[in-house]
């Protein structure tokens, strides 16, 4: 977990995957003052949002060109951030399973093939699964369970299986892994957000739900101070402590009703048939065993304390969508 070489920063040639992203566009944009900045996704930013010297491609992680498309910018460095997080009515397990997964394999063998120096990927707590006996809290050395019933879960614990594979065969690409906790923000919308967002917050009976939080700015700070400082290795993202969802529905002035699990599994796959729920059962799971991260490593080792502990970052985040 140490850097490996050093560069003059107007020498190095940085690509950013999902760059017109939440937080993509933030790391572009923090960036782009000293390197020189390739930002690539399926869809071009606004001309607003745009960044004055950055070089916009509109493309897929999936193409097969994405090795020449580095090789010819002279990449060192690859931010890949990429992925399905809130799927979209068109949306599907096997689309997902590409970008998520097999877009990783190529990004990876993009890297491999291109001379990459630096691989910055960003995970997610997700990638250690929804169980009851996951240790409390997390740490990096524990196991990687990403469900298979959640997509995001599994394809997020399946693209780090492929990552650990390049570690072993390809030693000399340098990777730097953010475990990322539950991302808040001024423009966040994701299905967390939208779960806080309803008139009544349903939990779980019998579970507390703690979720360990992070400030959209941050995560984009973090892998930015990865990037300068040519770190690597793996590290849990999030704020100190949690914030229960019984906590949030206070916080948020509204009524907090904790459902049996059975009850509630029922009550999902009823709404899901109907169409009303694009979400099942397994949602149960999701909110009755939150992996809660362990983010020591993150300051002691990497060297970084985000902003907002989860309390604070949960406060900042409903200052701004629902006021004081």
């Amino acid at each position: 977990m140490s850097a490996f070489g050093e560069a003059v920063d107007s020498e190095r040639v940085v690509l950013v995957t999902g760059a017109s992203g939440l937080v993509g566009s933030q790391v572009v944009a923090q960036l782009a003052p000293a390197l020189k900045v390739i930002a690539l996704d399926v869809r071009l930013p606004p001309p607003e949002r745009s960044v004055d010297g950055v070089v916009t491609i509109e493309g897929d992680i999936r193409d097969s060109g994405l090795a020449k498309l580095v090789r010819e910018h002279a990449v060192d460095t690859v931010v890949h951030l990429a992925a399905v997080v809130t799927p979209g009515p068109d949306s599907s397990r096997e689309l997902e399973y590409e970008i998520d997964v097999l877009g990783t394999r190529n990004v990876i063998e993009a890297c491999v093939r291109s001379g990459v120096r630096q691989l910055v990927f960003t995970s997610s707590g997700a990638a250690y699964g929804y169980h009851a006996d996951n240790p409390v809290p997390l740490r990096e050395s524990d196991p990687l369970r990403g469900n298979q019933e959640f997509a995001y879960a599994w394809h997020k614990r399946l693209a780090e299986e492929e990552l650990a594979a390049a570690r072993a065969s390809h030693p000399e690409l340098g990777q730097l892994i953010f475990r990322v906790g539950t991302i808040l923000g001024e423009r966040v919308a994701s299905p967390i957000t939208a779960l806080f967002e309803r008139p009544v917050v349903v939990g779980v009976a019998g579970s507390d739900a703690p979720f360990v939080m992070i400030w959209d700015e941050d995560v984009a700070s973090c892998i930015v101070k990865g990037i300068r400082e040519q770190r690597t290795g793996v590290f849990n993202l999030a704020g100190d402590g949690v914030v229960t969802l019984r906590e949030i529905a206070h916080r948020l002035g509204k009524p907090y009703l904790p459902l049996p699990p059975k009850l509630l599994g029922g009550a999902l796959r009823w709404l899901q048939r109907l169409g009303v729920s694009a979400r099942g059962p397994e949602q149960v799971d999701f909110l009755r065993y939150r992996p809660v991260l362990d983010n020591e490593a993150l300051q002691t080792e990497f060297g970084f304390k985000p902003r907002f502990d989860s309390a604070g970052c949960f406060e900042a985040y409903r200052r701004l969508r629902f006021g004081p």
